[in-house]
């Protein structure tokens, strides 16, 4: 295949994730307001888990082949994707809303689910516990009913504040579900021809593995998420785009990494100390950012410090290449 080729269908691959992300949170959106279900559960559910298939398809496939460099530092690293580059970038175009319910559940829970993540995956390694280094199939069941457990409690106690907003039209459920299942089709169509050429097209320049699993792997199956979240802060849907990113990373750890360690135990091995500290601090600054400045949201102020805190991990990695 021609490289002008290539380019071609990577810029497909990305205006199919510019439009799926439109679609689906016209769609969502609709839904929700239909149903008199909040636009963070749908952000925290359809939302998050439609944008999290490239990251399920990516891991479960590196787990299948038993590489487990692959589907945990998919994982860590769109997670930090999600926290830093993805929620200051939608801060920074629109304040992102933090609800009451948000500080009590939502974000706190988000918060626990990465560090058992971390201690789980590093108890061997840090502290010496346990004969293993990562996750093995019975901690996999476990994420798993942690899950499920999570996404019946967010549905249960869901506060029903359905927000207005005049400029994006009510459609009727039948065309709403139709978005959405173009829109998700299109978000996963897009990031897999974002991906895997972007990485044919990184080879054919010279540039390192190391440095495609690092850039291409992690924000190229974080497309989907950051295409949903710019759009629905242009929207002014600023509680979808906050259950969007929360959403994803809770489906990342609990669902991605339970279904992977369920096909075959992951291993942590390949894990970097400063990117779990990476991963744990990005959780840390979203429960922070909800008491500092402006309460309630999370301000532009807040959106700067996620892109420095983003971009200075980024030099550390590509320093380590």
């Amino acid at each position: 295949m021609s490289t002008p080729l290539l380019i071609i269908l990577i810029i497909a691959g990305i205006a199919l994730v510019v439009l799926g992300a439109d679609w689906l949170v016209d769609g969502a959106s609709s839904i929700a307001r239909r149903l008199g279900v909040s636009d963070f559960v749908i952000g925290l559910t359809i939302v998050g888990f439609g944008t999290s298939c490239p990251e399920l398809v990516v891991s479960l496939t590196g787990a299948f082949k038993g590489l487990s460099d692959v589907a945990v530092g998919n994982v860590i690293g769109s997670n930090i994707f999600n926290s830093m580059l993805i929620l200051g970038l939608t801060a920074l175009i629109s304040p992102v809303a933090v609800s009451l319910q948000n500080k009590r559940r939502d974000i706190p829970v988000m918060l626990l689910v990465t560090f058992v993540l971390v201690f789980c995956g590093m108890s061997h390694t840090i502290l010496g516990l346990g004969d293993s280094d990562g996750l093995s199939r019975v901690e996999g069941i476990i994420f798993l009913l942690l899950f499920a457990g999570y996404i019946f409690f967010s549905f249960k106690t869901d506060s029903r504040e359905v927000e207005e907003n005049g400029d994006t039209p009510v459609r009727g459920m039948w065309a709403a579900v139709g978005l959405v299942l173009l829109g998700l089709a299109a978000l996963v169509a897009g990031g897999h021809l974002g991906v895997n050429y972007g990485v044919e097209l990184a080879r054919r320049l010279g540039v390192s593995e190391k440095f495609i699993a690092i850039t291409l792997l992690a924000g190229g199956t974080s497309l989907p998420e950051l295409a949903t979240c710019i759009a629905a802060a242009i929207k002014r849907r600023d509680q979808m785009a906050l259950g969007n990113i929360l959403g994803s990373n809770v489906f990342n750890i609990l669902l991605i990494l339970g279904c992977s360690a369920v096909v075959r135990p992951v291993s942590f091995a390949g894990v970097d100390l400063v990117d779990i500290c990476a991963l744990a601090g990005s959780a840390v600054l979203i429960w922070l950012s909800s008491y500092s400045f402006k309460k309630d949201r999370v301000d532009r102020y807040e959106g700067v410090l996620f892109l420095v805190a983003f971009i200075a991990y980024y030099v550390w990695l590509f320093q380590k290449l």
